[in-house]
């Protein structure tokens, strides 16, 4: 499985901690090691129709997420807006305090590297799942 999925990084191990977050598996491949760089790197892949709960990453001062797409096909979403259609070599840059989700397309596996940006005060918030029939609207 390492070779079939994840793109050049790999899937790395099952994202048993943070299960509760997930619909569906989704697998970690941490790139850089928490605490030795401000800035933490980690290749997460979900399997299809893997997708997070609603969150946000809160900060009162720079912040947010970034996602730079490396495998397969998935979506990025914000409260109130459409959803985004992701692929290889798309990047989304995420603001601080702005509620999202993200995900593999229900026909395909999906990776992204999630960067974190520091920031004043972060904290991630973890809300409600995305439905079914949400997801199945896309």
């Amino acid at each position: 499985m390492e070779n079939e999925h994840g793109g050049m990084f790999g899937i790395g191990e099952p994202n048993t901690a943070f299960a509760k977050y997930f619909i569906g598996n989704s697998y970690l491949k941490p790139l850089t090691e928490a605490g030795k760089s401000s800035i933490f790197i980690a290749n997460v892949t979900f399997e299809p129709g893997c997708r997070n709960n609603w969150h946000i990453h809160h900060s009162t001062k720079d912040g947010g997420q970034i996602l730079i797409c490396v495998d397969g096909e998935g979506w990025y979403q914000e409260e109130g807006k459409e959803a985004q259609s992701l692929k290889p070599g798309d990047v989304v840059v995420i603001p601080a305090n702005v509620k999202h989700w993200h995900g593999a397309k229900k026909n395909s596996w999906f990776s992204h590297l999630a960067l974190e940006v520091p920031g004043e005060n972060t904290s991630n918030e973890w809300c409600e799942p995305v439905s079914d029939e949400e997801y199945n609207k896309l």
